[in-house]
């Protein structure tokens, strides 16, 4: 038997299967999806096995055997090896790469090297020094056993030249094996007696001396239930060694036993029953309902406002897709898995939900990610990764805020969760529900049809074909006809004729004061952290600017540390400007930080909560912020984007947005639509219960067709005016995008290959037959445009240029620019700049 193994080494020169042999010991047991350890380049690297055969391409007998096999039970189903293969050809990737990205990082194995000495004779007398053993041979004869390479390399490391000779001529054994970042957790259990009888006789027979010990075998044979060695030593006051001491009589048990790291341990969710739907939910729940009656793949996407509820809907199709002893996904934005979000999926399913995010350690996430495989849990609830949740038969996905950037990786693979969860949806016959208050403009376009979906939605060129497009389920009405809260736009500029150069406005100001003497609960939003955006010399104008990256630095007031958001650079703010050495030194724009500080001015005694990267970094700071909010322990909940969706608060009748123009002039051509998805959201928090909600918007741009379509929440107005401008300059979703970026220390030799790749493509486009790069009657094109430099040119100390490439219709493009890559490749395959690919960007900074 042959495997096909993708070796773990992403790179180019090595992204294909390698044959390996499998031992006569492990036929049977590899399989499609296993991860084994394979000999490579005179090492040991974990690789996973993509295919099996009988034959191989090369003679067999020049190939290597597998080393190891790292899993009794794949971690991986066929069904995910052939989802990682289309997320590699589709986002240009390893697939190395794509398969990582499937496993929980305890999983990420690394090789492991340990030394014993050879049992054959062999001539020591170079290695002598004197009369004794070199120090690092005694070290490994009284050792008795293998010695790890790393212990050898630090406690001698001048002797690594005579360590290597050593194995070079057979006096010393290694052997390489891969080791998993984490195992799972086991816990020193001690369980009661057997013999119940030869127990109470020896209690009988305790000497005075052995109180403690008597103590022990009393208590466990009074309560007769297993108990940890650790909670046994606390509940009694004893220590571990006379626990052992009765065991080692034969009284007691003692046992490793497997143990799950539950991050929710100890919590106890209040059980809640499915509520009555409205009209406009049960119409929306019918539809997904009858596509898993019939185990249908189809996409729908759901349209409703903030506080329409869509949570309901999402649990009661979950609960439908249970009935079929089929399993689901949920996906949520990260910062909007809140405390809130987990409590009332598990408050419904119970312990059949699964939990994954980032704010877990690894040993919870694995644990977790053990609990779907082994089908102890039906329903995984989770960040953007959760979409890989290993179940074998899904029937629903549901990607809530499916708008949400977030769920795009940022980093290889650049995969985006929304595409990827229709693909697998295809493969298991499941249905996949987006859903959003303001869907995004390629979601809402293909859904309502403004476009043939194939070229309007990213992942319909695999779905939308087979399913007919992402059916439009609209919810545009909240529970109960409760009303959407006012929303009240402020103009600063008229704030500043009036005199008031405060960061609130005199309506916010008298809506924070009358709130708290009502003792409601107000939110604030400022998308930016920190206390001040730059820090500016007023005398000659020098601005502190990061040495690596061309940004400015952030001011943090509570460390006095100017800090950069990219690379995290980080110096002392100066006392005096390096440049002119004057004093005077000023913190300019406005960040969290400094809004915190300014409502303990002006309103003494106000009870603030400040959310932002800064203060969550902490483990279960989300939670804790939360819920002391939730308890009415703070007035205000302060906070970048993160305090704008998945919050429901029944007292919150407030909520104010410092700025609304943060994200406006961004050089992005998805700004307004973010600025008017983040404003859309956060009013959204205000007014969801029995008390009227408002919302007051302070702006610089008061008549930005964003900012008004926000104010009267408004979507169809402003997918109406946002089209225009996307037509007018050809952005999606009237085409798709590819974002190549190009980076090297050397400027020169960047320029240089940003032209001649940028010249590559244009010439392979032309000889593919899309002439002119524009088909006469315009169903599809391609548009090569730069090099130019990248929105921010220099970060981490390399300089940055970008290619765009729009393409519309069958035109090929990914297979045009992995052509034109290879084409300015060296011999090795290796290009000269580092080359990084977007596929589908949300982000073009």
């Amino acid at each position: 038997m042959i495997a096909k193994v993708i070796v773990d080494v992403p790179s180019r020169a090595t992204d294909r299967p390698f044959d390996y042999t499998i031992p006569a010991g492990l036929i049977g047991w590899v399989e499609i999806g296993s991860r084994v350890g394979v000999p490579f380049g005179g090492r040991v690297l974990q690789g996973f096995v993509i295919g099996l055969a009988d034959y191989a391409d090369v003679d067999v007998s020049k190939l290597k055997p597998i080393a190891e096999l790292l899993d009794h039970v794949p971690p991986l189903s066929p069904d995910l090896v052939e989802l990682a293969q289309w997320i590699s050809e589709k986002y240009f990737c390893a697939l190395t790469t794509a398969l990582q990205v499937m496993i929980p990082a305890a999983l990420k194995g690394k090789a492991d090297s340990v030394v014993t000495i050879s049992e054959e004779e062999q001539d020591y007398s170079w290695l002598h020094a004197g009369e004794g053993d070199a120090p690092w041979l005694a070290f490994i004869r009284a050792s008795g056993g293998p010695v790890r390479m790393a212990a050898l390399q630090e406690r001698f490391p001048d002797d690594a030249a005579a360590i290597k000779q050593a194995i070079k001529l057979g006096i010393l054994t290694e052997q390489v094996s891969i080791k998993d970042r984490l195992s799972v957790r086991k816990v020193l259990t001690v369980y009661p007696p057997d013999n119940e009888a030869l127990a109470q006789e020896a209690l009988a027979n305790y000497s005075a001396r052995a109180a403690k010990q008597q103590e022990v075998l009393r208590y466990m044979l009074e309560n007769r239930e297993p108990i940890t060695m650790s909670a046994l030593v606390e509940t009694l006051s004893t220590t571990s060694g006379t626990i052992r001491a009765v065991a080692d009589k034969g009284l007691i048990t003692l046992r490793e036993v497997e143990t799950q790291r539950d991050p929710y341990a100890g919590r106890n969710f209040k059980r809640t029953e499915p509520l009555p739907l409205t009209e406009g939910q049960q119409a929306v729940y019918e539809e997904i309902a009858e596509a898993l009656d019939a185990e249908a793949s189809r996409v729908f996407l759901l349209h409703g406002v903030t506080g329409s509820g869509k949570t309901e809907v999402y649990l009661q199709t979950i609960e439908r897709c249970l009935q079929y002893e089929r399993q689901a996904i949920v996906l949520v934005p990260e910062i909007a898995l809140t405390p809130q979000m987990v409590e009332r999926f598990k408050g419904r399913f119970g312990d059949s939900v699964a939990v994954l995010h980032s704010r877990l350690s690894n040993g919870e996430r694995y644990d977790e990610w053990r609990k779907i495989r082994e089908g102890r849990a039906q329903v995984a609830v989770g960040a953007r990764s959760a979409v890989f949740a290993p179940f074998q038969r899904v029937g629903l996905i549901i990607i809530d805020e499916e708008h949400e950037s977030s769920y795009k990786q940022e980093e290889s693979p650049k995969y985006h969760a929304r595409d990827v969860a229709v693909r697998r949806a295809r493969q298991h016959g499941a249905a996949v529900v987006l859903g959003s208050a303001t869907p995004s403009l390629e979601s809402f376009a293909a859904a309502s049809r403004i476009l043939s979906a194939a070229s309007a939605f990213s992942v319909s060129d695999d779905s939308a074909k087979s399913s007919g497009g992402a059916a439009l389920l609209p919810m545009p009405h909240r529970v109960g006809n409760r009303p959407m809260p006012k929303v009240h736009l402020i103009d600063m500029r008229d704030e500043l004729k009036a005199g008031n150069r405060s960061m609130f406005s005199r309506q916010l100001h008298e809506a924070l004061l009358d709130r708290l003497e009502k003792g409601e609960q107000s939110v604030l939003l400022l998308n930016r952290r920190g206390y001040s955006t730059f820090v500016m010399c007023r005398s000659c104008g020098y601005t502190a600017q990061c040495p690596h990256c061309d940004i400015s630095l952030t001011f943090h007031q509570k460390s006095r540390v100017m800090r950069c958001h990219y690379c995290g650079h980080a110096e002392q703010a100066p006392e005096k400007c390096p440049t002119c050495e004057s004093e005077h030194i000023r913190f300019f724009g406005t960040g969290t930080q400094r809004v915190e500080e300014e409502l303990a001015k002006l309103f003494p005694g106000i009870r603030v909560i400040r959310m932002d990267v800064d203060t969550t970094t902490e483990k279960g700071s989300h939670e804790k912020w939360l819920t002391m909010f939730g308890e009415r322990k703070a007035d205000v909940l302060l906070g970048t984007q993160m305090v704008a969706k998945g919050l429901d608060f029944p007292y919150v009748t407030l909520v104010g947005v410092i700025a609304a123009d943060t994200s406006l002039h961004l050089p992005d051509f998805r700004a307004a639509e973010k600025t008017f998805q983040l404003l859309t959201q956060v009013a959204g928090r205000a007014g969801r219960h029995e008390l009227l909600g408002e919302v007051i918007v302070q702006t610089y741009n008061p008549e930005h067709y964003a900012i008004v379509s926000a104010q009267h929440h408004d979507y169809a107005a402003f997918v109406q005016e946002e089209l225009k401008h996307r037509r007018f300059m050809s952005y999606p979703p009237f085409c798709r995008l590819i974002v190549v970026t190009l980076s090297d220390e050397q400027l020169t030799l960047l320029i240089t290959a940003g032209d001649k790749l940028a010249s590559t493509l244009r010439q392979l486009a032309y000889e593919s037959g899309v002439k002119g790069w524009i088909d006469s009657d315009g169903s599809r094109f391609i548009d090569i445009l730069g090099p130019v430099a990248s929105p921010i040119p220099r970060m981490k100390d390399r300089y940055r240029f970008q290619c765009m490439i729009k393409y519309r219709g069958n035109v090929g493009a990914i297979d045009l620019l992995k052509q034109a890559i290879s084409m300015i490749s060296g011999p090795q395959g290796q290009p000269p700049v580092q080359i990084s690919v977007d596929v589908d960007p949300q982000v073009i900074l």
